[in-house]
């Protein structure tokens, strides 16, 4: 197993999570974002930019899954419940992203052929189901793979410096918090408040994408060893084999 290749490949594939998220939220999607009235409108107006936004969260699905399955090998060396348990992380938060961009599709499709009667309220409806499929999946659900579970097995298996696995510890629990705070309706969806408590979560992660591309999993973790007799002190598979 190349297990610099893996570390290499998993941080190429954290970047691409940034890449392709961000522009198409605050980009690609702003003509019907910003615009309530946007079906009822005619024509295509900002067609491609909505088809981009939509072909690069498609992209952000793989790149989701992938920083997941492709260091599942790497993981299961600390935990395979915990690796398994990430898998099925990210792949509940690419459930809601891809509601998410299945309501953008369905916006386009009725400023195209909208059906008679069709109101602004629907497409406001449509909206708002883009709005809490982000708040669920990358508003909440990430903290709990991205920051508790990655965070917690990074920080236990040493694969990566714990400094820097700590900012997925904290950067969760403040992510979860806040998506709980915005379905109360506390704070505000997207506001300042829940930017500042998201920033330790979005660090830890473009952090990670950097590090494995740069200098890859630290190779004197003890999950790396090649002697299979070496176990990390803590990890569940030791404790199983002390009993």
């Amino acid at each position: 197993m190349d297990i610099r290749r893996i570390a290499t490949f998993t941080g190429w594939l954290w970047i691409i999570t940034f890449v392709t998220s961000i522009p198409a939220r605050f980009i690609f999607y702003a003509p019907v974002l910003d615009e309530p009235n946007y079906v009822t409108g005619a024509g295509d107006l900002a067609l491609a930019a909505l088809a981009t936004g939509v072909v690069c969260e498609l992209m952000l699905i793989i790149a989701n899954v992938g920083t997941a399955v492709v260091p599942y090998s790497v993981h299961k060396r600390y935990s395979e419940v915990g690796a398994v348990a990430y898998v099925s992380a990210r792949i509940v938060e690419s459930l809601f992203i891809a509601i998410g961009l299945i309501s953008m599709l369905a916006i386009v499709t009725l400023r195209q052929d909208a059906p008679s009667g069709a109101t602004a309220a629907l497409g406001q409806g449509l909206e708002a189901i883009y709005e809490w499929s982000f708040r669920i999946g990358p508003g909440f659900f990430v903290g709990v793979g991205n920051g508790l579970i990655l965070g917690y097995m990074m920080f236990k298996s040493g694969l990566v410096p714990r400094r820097m696995a700590m900012l997925g510890l904290i950067g969760g629990p403040l992510l979860c918090l806040a998506g709980i705070l915005v379905i109360y309706d506390v704070i505000e969806a997207s506001g300042p408040i829940q930017a500042l408590m998201t920033i330790p979560e979005a660090a830890w992660e473009l952090s990670l994408g950097i590090y494995l591309v740069v200098k890859g999993y630290r190779r004197d973790a003890l999950v790396l060893a090649t002697d299979a007799s070496v176990r990390v002190p803590d990890s569940p598979s030791a404790m199983r084999e002390s009993r």
